[in-house]
């Protein structure tokens, strides 16, 4: 049982069976121009938690946590997290700390900064799973990543924040397939029985696609959960399924894009909206399509 709090009734199904509750509700995601709405505080996150509490529906295998704009949200989901590994010591929290992401070399934060040291500080050491972007990464670690060696060494970093698994979802840095190619990194930190450790480290080069989306990281987060429980302790295999998985997704986006922007034209916002329903196969069963590499 999964307790989601994502960007946008707290009872409902994902991979089977989740419980929602909104850091924000949008009337659209901010990708677009302009957007309207509100951003869920501590409290109102609180009252929310205490309605599952009461009813003791708050059993959880799992929690994700997205997209946020408020401190005290924040602060308050790790409340919650340390309440929930209490009550199931293999509770398992997947944090996707959105902060920013790099254009054309230059990275820029789109959430409040004053977000960052929340993230640093409380957020990261109570999560086990973490999918941050190379900027993200970089953030939390204060470390710049220029290559590969970076990479690993900014990984081992966030290990040591806490987290058993880290994945750096994208990257700028060069890929030895060519520049055609995204590069993601992931590492896996296990303890062994007598104390030593074992860490798995891969590299995952994918196709870039010439567009912006919004709402990849969710997705990518997501599937990350669901791909690392069917497969625990083998990185390699949920993030090939799971890139693969989003190759499918982002392709057959694009294809719809361009085929209702109309030949000639720019696709906009509305058109590359994420074609999840119709990918509904290939995120639950997807064809291996990129592969990745221990390192």
């Amino acid at each position: 049982r999964l307790l989601f709090l994502p960007r946008k009734t707290s009872q409902g199904f994902l991979h089977g069976f989740f419980d929602t509750v909104n850091s924000v509700q949008f009337s659209n995601h901010t990708g677009y121009a302009h957007w309207k709405g509100q951003v869920l505080n501590s409290d109102e996150l609180h009252e929310l938690y205490e309605g599952l509490k009461l009813n003791k529906v708050n059993q959880y295998d799992y929690v994700l946590t997205g997209y946020t704009r408020d401190t005290s949200f924040l602060a308050m989901v790790v409340d919650i997290v340390q309440e929930l590994k209490q009550q199931n010591s293999n509770l398992v929290y997947v944090c996707d700390p959105v902060m920013g992401d790099k254009w054309n070399g230059e990275g820029s934060m789109y959430v409040p900064k004053d977000l960052l040291p929340v993230y640093r500080d409380k957020v990261v050491p109570v999560a086990d799973i973490i999918t941050p972007n190379q900027f993200e990464a970089e953030l939390l670690t204060g470390r710049k990543i220029h290559t590969e060696k970076d990479a690993l060494e900014v990984m081992d970093m966030l290990h040591a924040m806490g987290p058993e698994t880290v994945v750096i979802t994208s990257s700028d840095l060069q890929a030895p397939l060519g520049n055609d190619y995204l590069i993601a990194l992931g590492s896996h930190r296990k303890s062994n029985a007598d104390g030593t450790k074992m860490t798995q480290r891969i590299r995952v080069e994918s196709p870039k696609v010439d567009a912006v989306f919004v709402g990849t990281g969710d997705l990518f987060a997501a599937m990350l959960l669901a791909w690392t429980h069917k497969h625990p302790n083998n990185l390699k295999v949920a993030c090939e399924k799971t890139v693969s998985a989003m190759q499918h997704v982002l392709q057959r986006t694009i294809k719809s894009a361009k085929a209702q922007a109309g030949e000639g034209n720019k696709p906009n916002s509305a058109h590359l909206e994420l074609r999840m329903v119709q990918s509904k196969k290939d995120i639950e069963n997807p064809e291996i399509i990129v592969k990745a590499t221990v390192l």
